[in-house]
């Protein structure tokens, strides 16, 4: 079923469509990179390059990293990282993988662009990391790689990963199963990934109750903070779907959450799109001017002071499905241009 569907996907990307899925209702700024892309000889031939000795799967475009997904057991579960511009710059902080000066060396369990939860069943997955001390590393979730299920590569504008992982208790029973297809694809000055996930809850019942830790998170270069005293030339400015912007995001619903900056001379624009069939739709958004952008769809009591109460439980057996897109664009955006944008994710990925 995924290599069929993801084989009509690659045929409606060379006819000029980089989204997921069939329905090329671009917004303005997509029909502008596509006509670039034209320009320059068409779209980059996006390869998924498996080292699974290496615990890793490179993303290249035109034979230029992009991304990697890895595993490596320090993690404590699968992330990408680093993750770059369509310039290659990289919009993720370095440490504590790969330590670039100046960077504030804090939560240890911020490393690029991942999937966690703060309370699963009463165990805390969002706060392991090597980092922890083994009287509490024990009473931490894991999230486990178990497998890649398949690949596309070699096409132009698209490529995708298909995966399995398993959120293991400290018991070493596995409470849910996470299968997740990356689909990435992109145009010059435009990166996108679509992260598609199903958890199911395979041995009973998942209580899954509000906490503020979680859930999708990056964690954004030092340069795309938001101004501080101890970082005063960052230049990151958050803005909500709902015009709500900078540090008063943190807490507030939104469909889609924009950040703006520039990393050396290069204009950014990074965005999550949350999707109406998500749990918690709207998503609360945990982002923080330190750098960390989350959206956090479950934990409604934590992150509204106490107005809303969620506590969301997957039945035994029961699934959840989580769908998001990150964009990144070279160029700083509008809000209009965004709100384009996010309708074209919603035709692209029903």
């Amino acid at each position: 079923m995924f290599a069929t569907r993801v084989r009509v996907t690659l045929l409606v990307v060379l006819a000029g469509c980089s989204g997921l899925l069939a329905g090329c209702g671009h917004g303005r700024a997509a029909v502008k990179d596509e006509a670039a892309a034209a320009a320059f000889g068409g779209l980059p031939v996006v390869k998924i390059v498996v080292a699974e000795d290496q615990q890793r799967v490179d993303v290249l475009f035109d034979d230029q990293p992009f991304t990697s997904y890895r595993w490596e057991p320090s993690l404590k579960k699968p992330v990408l990282f680093p993750v770059r511009t369509a310039g290659g710059a990289v919009v993720t902080r370095g440490w504590p993988v790969e330590p670039r000066p100046e960077e504030a060396h804090d939560h240890p369990h911020h490393v690029g662009f991942w999937l966690s939860y703060g309370d699963v069943a009463g165990v805390d997955f969002w706060g392991n990391s090597s980092a922890v001390k083994p009287e509490s590393a024990a009473k931490k979730g894991t999230i486990v790689h178990r497998g890649i299920r398949s690949v596309e590569s070699g096409v132009r504008g698209h490529g995708a990963l298909a995966v399995t992982t398993e959120w293991v208790l400290p018991d070493g029973k596995a409470a849910l199963r996470e299968d997740t297809t990356f689909a990435f694809s992109g145009a010059p000055g435009r990166r996108v990934i679509d992260r598609l996930g199903t958890l199911t809850a395979v041995a009973g019942a998942v209580p899954l109750p509000d906490n503020k830790e979680g859930a999708l998170g990056l964690r954004v270069a030092r340069a795309l903070e938001h101004p501080s005293g101890k970082n005063p030339g960052a230049t990151g400015l958050y803005r909500s779907s709902e015009g709500v912007e900078g540090d008063k995001v943190w807490g507030t619903r939104g469909r889609w959450l924009m950040l703006t900056g520039s990393l050396d001379t290069e204009p950014v624009t990074i965005v999550i799109f949350d999707h109406p069939g998500n749990p918690g739709f709207p998503t609360h958004w945990h982002a923080r001017p330190y750098g960390l952008f989350a959206a956090n769809p479950l934990g409604a009591k934590d992150l509204s002071g106490g107005k809303e109460v969620l506590n969301y439980t997957l039945p035994a057996g029961g699934t959840a499905r989580l769908a998001y897109r990150l964009l990144i664009l070279s160029r700083r955006a509008t809000p209009e241009e965004i709100e384009g944008e996010y309708r074209t994710f919603l035709s692209q990925v029903p």
